[in-house]
């Protein structure tokens, strides 16, 4: 995401400012949710809902803007030569996937997972495919090896339940700032 700002400082100050602002709110919206979801195991829909319309509105923005700028589909956000598509594509396919495991395997999953993957699925679909493979792999890799520490510890059995929502979060985080986006 850093590369994505810096390239569009150069190329679309406009876009750099909308993407800056989506990113300001993905913070927010996350530590509000990791919190939350910490002590109650719960992520509210007044938090997760108006976060699809805010993160969809600014990046799907970004991206017309973007596009308009460079004169042709310049990054993963414009999917097909449709600028925005790759933010709704993400936002679909990563909330289909949650959902499917929800319903595999409902104790294993709450619907506020399925809900936020949505919402996640906007800022790695507006980065590429790439990141949110990576984002989705990175939460499971987290909360697995929060499992571990647990199980080791001994402060839970196989039955704990365990928040999935700070791990779904650290995982698109991580992808958005480690992981380098392609172009502008």
């Amino acid at each position: 995401m850093i590369r994505r700002l810096s390239a569009l400082w150069e190329t679309s100050p406009a876009a750099f400012w909308l993407v800056l602002l989506a990113c300001l709110y993905f913070l927010v919206m996350a530590v509000r949710l990791t919190v939350i979801d910490i002590r109650s195991h719960l992520l509210p829909n007044r938090i997760v809902f108006p976060s699809y319309a805010v993160a969809g509105g600014l990046l799907v923005a970004a991206a017309l803007v973007g596009w308009s700028n460079n004169a042709g589909p310049a990054n993963d956000a414009s999917w097909l030569g449709v600028p925005g598509l790759g933010v709704a594509a993400g936002a679909a396919v990563l909330w289909l996937f949650y959902f499917v495991l929800r319903v595999v395997y409902p104790p294993g999953m709450g619907f506020g997972d399925v809900k936020l993957a949505g919402v996640l699925g906007l800022y790695l679909g507006y980065l590429g495919w790439g990141h949110l493979f990576a984002g989705t792999f990175a939460a499971f890799l987290l909360g697995g090896l929060w499992g571990l520490v647990v199980l080791v510890t001994r402060r839970g059995g196989l039955a704990s339940a365990i928040p999935f929502g700070p791990f779904m979060l650290a995982g698109a985080a991580a992808a958005m700032v480690v992981l380098p986006a392609s172009g502008p």
